[in-house]
């Protein structure tokens, strides 16, 4: 009888550890996963700023620009002239 509880004792001891080992683990990997996604934030703010920077650089050369070039920079204007727009009509309320 002694035998068997010691047993389960050393079980429980064993399980008390992996449960530990396990809780480190899952804090690391949380903290990898927060590392990875703030990475993720900043090289899509990147990419975004150098997208800018590339229909700025577009915008200037006009006369280098092919047709779909200068129809997508028309539309783009046309969405910044549609933001402007609507923040006016907010102002004015």
């Amino acid at each position: 009888m002694l035998n068997h509880i010691s047993r389960i004792q050393e079980k429980l001891q064993g399980l008390q550890r992996q449960y530990l080992q396990l809780q480190r683990d899952n804090e690391r990997l949380v903290q990898q996963q927060q590392q990875f996604e703030e990475k993720d934030r900043l090289q899509q703010f990147r990419l975004e700023e150098l997208e800018r920077q590339l229909e700025l650089v577009k915008a200037t050369r006009p006369a280098q620009m092919n047709e779909a070039d200068r129809q997508a920079l028309e539309k783009r204007i046309n969405q910044y002239l549609r933001e402007i727009d609507k923040c006016i009509a907010l102002l004015n309320e």
